[in-house]
């Protein structure tokens, strides 16, 4: 399952082996200061959530969504295993507009993770 960590200023949605196989792409990073909003959604197969075509990954509709959601001018990447709430990371000058991703950690951890500064 997709997990975000930080790794000093950088944010990894950390993917598992066949999550990797699935969205055929490695774990997406970017840094803190990218992140412009998040968004925790009840509902993530949505079309107010989910826009533009899949190209590549992997596609069960409402079990599973891995892999770059494409349309014009924008590209998301995407990581949802069944119908359990979410997290949408909407970022700035990276290579992906936004993160669309399950959410299975806490929200409070989540939050932390962007809200915390790295000491060092």
């Amino acid at each position: 399952m997709a997990k975000l960590i930080r790794e000093g200023n950088d944010l990894v949605l950390s993917l598992s082996f066949w999550e990797k196989l699935g969205a055929l792409h490695s774990s997406p990073r970017t840094t803190i200061g990218s992140v412009a909003k998040i968004e925790f959604p009840e509902k993530l197969w949505r079309a107010q959530v989910l826009r533009g075509i899949r190209a590549p990954g992997t596609g069960i509709p409402f079990v599973l969504l891995l892999g770059t959601m494409r349309g014009r001018g924008y590209r998301d990447f995407v990581s949802i295993q069944g119908r359990e709430k979410g997290v949408i990371l909407t970022l700035n000058s990276a290579s992906f507009a936004r993160w669309i991703f399950t959410l299975k950690q806490s929200r409070s951890e989540v939050e932390t993770l962007l809200r915390d500064t790295p000491k060092g």
